[in-house]
């Protein structure tokens, strides 16, 4: 049962969005997966939706699901590729994984809007520019 489970605190893993240089114009949107640990995450499973109301109707994305055997020490990984079309409504990422046959778990909430140019910050690890969710 999931009440028996002990679920430590998830520090130094994080997911960003961030956008790459412009291409055909465009900039590409990307979810990375981010390990700021000495240590690798094993068995990373990542689900990601969207979820939310617009203009009085209920909106919902498919579940997508992310299996990575291990994401290295201080490395990150990327999830999935992003519509900004989806930034209006709730983006969520629910992170669990490994570390010493321990398990940790987490979700991650991008609320709607809070992926705009007024939010980016300089995410050093990947070399662009992102909304950063810790």
């Amino acid at each position: 049962m999931k009440k028996d489970i002990n679920f430590n605190t998830v520090e130094g893993v994080s997911v960003a969005i961030a956008t790459s240089p412009e291409i055909l114009g465009a900039p590409s949107w990307n979810v990375y997966l981010i390990n700021n640990n000495p240590f690798p995450l094993t068995n990373v499973l990542i689900t990601s939706k969207g979820y939310g109301t617009v203009d009085g109707e209920e909106v919902k994305t498919s579940v997508l699901r992310h299996m990575f055997e291990q994401v290295e020490a201080r490395s990150f990984v990327q999830i999935e590729p992003i519509d900004p079309g989806i930034f209006h409504i709730n983006n969520e990422y629910w992170v669990s994984y490994y570390v010493d046959n321990q398990v940790y778990d987490k979700k991650y909430i991008f609320v709607p809007d809070s992926i705009t140019e007024e939010h980016l910050i300089d995410i050093s690890m990947l070399q662009m520019q992102g909304v950063l969710h810790s």
